[in-house]
């Protein structure tokens, strides 16, 4: 391990590698690297201090110099203990920026990282999951005297936000960034869709193709991973506890029942839930001999492990990500990623293209708070219509593509109401 006064990661050696990745990313993601020549210009984040807790990847790291670029003075950690790619922490850190990350962290080495990043004693906050702005919340409420707002990333982690809120026990304005059209319809859909199968089948090598393959939960992210594992051939089945949502993957063409009615005839299991418990006990008893499981939902609690360790004789790591458990009965389940997020413990995480917008929704949310802190209310806010089109707006032009404009007249049309049937 190397430790400096301002980092801590696995091997300062690997920052050349890291550096490579990083310029491949900024070659995918011309919007966010566009914002980053504006910000150079005017400098909207100088004087302000931001703790990010967010996974540390290449498309992460370009964020990073893009807020740095901005004026901000930034300090870093992991949001999860097995995502981050060692050779973006040491790049990282090689260049003098305040980072705490390494891949395998302990669940104590995991808090240690983000309490480190408070020590700038910031003015913004960057989250991806709620655990630093809980933890500040908990430990640490005397820094919120300086922190003008935060931002989240991920579905799960507005929920955690939201439920402080309505315990009265919130004490900064959020931004969710998650709730920008141009992070969930994208990233949580086409993102997820296609980076949880990369992560499968770098643990695994499986073919897709004629397995019977069961997503738990079809919201935007179970969406977009059960239409890319239909793409592939998979036969694709469903579980839900949402009527509305379960109807909508019948009309997808989907198959629809309960996880104890899956459990018996999957092959593949992906958990997407962001709820804890999703396939527990006796799910295991159902399951086939060689049947593969992980999860593309936030925390490493939605295939209840203990109850898996329990019903085993043996467990091995029988590839990188890959855990075979040999049950008592004689059949082998295996489980990728030690059920954290497959996506990015077993492959890289979201394509790059689709994180350039996510990560420009970042970095206008927090120059945002950082102009606008004095007027929002202590509560999670919502990201303007404006700034989600200017993003799809400066993407398509990357793309190469036009859209056709509305004329006057059809303004006037779209906002009268005095116009009816003729």
């Amino acid at each position: 391990m190397d430790e400096g006064t301002n980092f801590k990661v696995r091997d300062l050696s690997l920052a050349e590698k890291g550096w490579q990745d990083i310029r491949w990313a900024e070659a995918h993601m011309p919007v966010l690297m566009k914002l980053r020549k504006k910000f150079e210009q005017s400098q909207p984040l100088k004087g302000e201090r931001i703790s990010g807790s967010l996974h540390v990847s290449a498309k992460t790291a370009v964020l990073i110099e893009t807020l740095i670029a901005a004026g901000a003075e930034v300090s870093w950690s992991g949001c999860n203990p097995l995502s981050t790619k060692d050779h973006i922490a040491a790049a990282l850190a090689k260049k003098g920026i305040s980072v705490y990350a390494w891949y395998g962290l302990t669940p104590e080495e995991y808090y240690w990282a983000i309490d480190k990043t408070l020590e700038i004693n910031p003015t913004l906050t960057l989250d991806d999951g709620a655990d630093l702005t809980f933890r500040i919340h908990s430990k640490y409420p005397e820094l919120t005297q300086n922190i003008k707002g935060g931002t989240e990333e991920t579905t799960t982690g507005v929920y955690r936000i939201m439920a402080m809120a309505q315990d009265n026990k919130l004490l900064y304005p959020i931004l969710a960034v998650n709730n920008a059209e141009t992070k969930h319809d994208f990233d949580n859909v086409y993102g997820t869709g296609q980076s949880a199968l990369d992560g499968i089948l770098r643990a695994t090598t499986v073919l897709i193709a004629g397995k019977t393959f069961v997503v738990a939960g079809f919201g935007r992210c179970g969406r977009g991973l059960a239409m890319r594992a239909r793409g592939l051939g998979g036969h694709v089945v469903v579980t839900e506890v949402d009527a509305i949502q379960a109807l909508k993957a019948v009309m997808e063409g989907f198959r629809v029942m309960t996880m104890d009615d899956a459990a018996k005839i999957g092959d593949i299991f992906v958990t997407t839930t962001g709820i804890k418990d999703i396939i527990i006990d006796h799910h295991f008893d159902y399951m086939k001999d060689g049947v593969i499981l992980a999860n593309a939902g936030h925390y490493d609690c939605e295939i209840r492990i203990p109850d898996l360790k329990a019903k085993s004789t043996n467990v091995t790591t029988i590839r990188h990500a890959t855990e075979e458990y040999t049950l008592k009965n004689g059949k082998k389940i295996y489980l990728l990623a030690q059920g954290r997020l497959v996506n990015l413990v077993a492959g890289e995480g979201h394509p790059h293209e689709v994180m350039d917008m996510s990560f420009a929704n970042q970095a206008l949310s927090l120059i945002h708070i950082a102009q606008n802190h004095q007027s929002m209310s202590v509560k999670v806010h919502n990201i303007d219509r404006e700034q989600d089109l200017m993003i799809a707006s400066l993407k398509l032009e990357a793309m190469g593509i036009s859209i056709d404009t509305l004329t006057s007249e059809q303004l006037e049309y779209h906002h009268s109401y005095s116009e009816g049937t003729k």
